[in-house]
């Protein structure tokens, strides 16, 4: 490993594949730093640049069981990518990786930063393994990220994804919201012959999976595209569903983990897109990076009844709040029947992103603070 790198991504939990570490990394190279990256996943859905000088992805040492995503596995894969790391700036993006990091940077005198996605002391509450085997798992879970907030306290740069996310007390803190990429999205464009909704991001049941399925079930008259990995924990859900509604396959098509060029490919043509997440503890304050990106390339959004969403939404005018899935169908219908006012819609959500969300700004910000680390 002779390259000079300035900044070591460790990612033992989020995979290649990523949205959030796709955009944090253009940034960093948009900026002319030199990058690794440490993560799971499939190189191929790796974040690219036309430089290839400056952006490495590191392949494991070890085999297939690399690509697991149990806690164990993360455990292993951040010790692992912690020690290989050889960065100016070693920058940790999954709880479990923080220690490992800050050791790690301590002891070849380097920088450390830390970056949270989301409050994750909150979010494993929402989480069902965290209570097998007697809670055990979960208890070792939220020790951990106890720690990973102790050590991003001390990091020299934390960046958090939204404001209501941990820790407030970190001694240089910087909130990097998940706004978009352009780069990455591709626009919706005229709407397709056929009313279709879409959802990009983790499928699980507290992200909506089976109110979007109930939705899907009941609007016949709609196509539905869904982006993103199936929870293990409601995989069989899944499956149950598509055995009994045979005939919604033919409209109903789920697509898997994609990296995030190839996910917004189906926002081409389509007419709404959907956020149904249920008001748990990690997502009641949040706003989900769906929003911004769904009025970014000229969707009108359906969103569940969530605080922050709902604000957003009414200043933009940028779609519909519903709080069941009768209401989405009931919504659904309305503006099927009604196309002119969708598509007053969609104009407005486009208009608000491109005067209000000033990505360029903000993601320049952080890889300046990024820079200066270097130095």
């Amino acid at each position: 490993m002779s390259q000079k790198i300035d900044i070591s991504i460790i990612s033992s939990g989020a995979q290649l594949a990523d949205a959030r570490l796709h955009r944090l990394t253009r940034a960093l190279l948009r900026a002319g730093l030199s990058v690794e990256i440490f993560a799971p996943g499939l190189v191929k859905d790796a974040p690219t640049t036309e430089d290839s000088q400056r952006l490495f992805i590191r392949k494991p040492w070890f085999a297939s069981g690399w690509r697991r995503s149990n806690l164990l596995a993360r455990y292993h894969r951040s010790r692992l990518f912690a020690t290989r790391s050889r960065g100016r700036v070693i920058y940790a993006i999954s709880p479990e990786a923080v220690a490992p990091a800050y050791l790690q940077a301590k002891l070849l005198r380097r920088k450390f930063a830390v970056d949270f996605f989301e409050d994750y002391l909150r979010l494993l509450n929402d989480r069902g393994w965290a209570v097998k085997y007697f809670g055990i798992l979960g208890w070792i879970a939220k020790s951990d990220t106890k720690s990973a907030l102790w050590f991003a306290k001390r990091a020299d740069l934390t960046t958090v994804a939204d404001v209501q996310v941990p820790p407030f007390d970190a001694r240089n803190r910087l909130v990097v919201r998940n706004l978009p990429d352009a780069s990455m999205l591709t626009r919706s464009g005229e709407r397709s012959a056929t009313p279709r909704a879409i959802y990009i991001g983790d499928l699980r049941k507290s992200r909506g999976l089976q109110a979007m399925l109930r939705v899907a079930e009941l609007a016949t008259d709609w196509e539905f595209d869904f982006v993103g990995g199936i929870a293990p924990s409601d995989q069989g859900d899944v499956d149950q569903w598509l055995r009994i509604n045979l005939s919604a396959q033919s409209r109903v098509r789920f697509h898997g983990k994609l990296a995030p060029r190839d996910s917004w490919k189906v926002a081409a043509g389509a007419w709404v897109g959907l956020s149904l997440l249920e008001s748990t503890p990690a997502f009641v304050e949040a706003v989900p990076s769906k929003l911004y990106e769904y009025m970014s390339v000229g969707l009108a959004t359906i969103s569940s009844p969530l605080p922050r969403c709902v604000e957003l939404i009414a200043v933009s005018k940028s779609g519909a709040i519903e709080s069941s899935p009768a209401g989405v169908v009931d919504r659904l219908k309305y503006w099927r029947e009604n196309p002119s006012e969708l598509d007053q819609i969609r104009q407005r959500a486009g208009d608000w992103a491109s005067k209000n969300l000033d990505s360029e700004r903000e993601y320049a910000i952080f890889s300046a603070e990024m820079v200066k680390l270097t130095r």
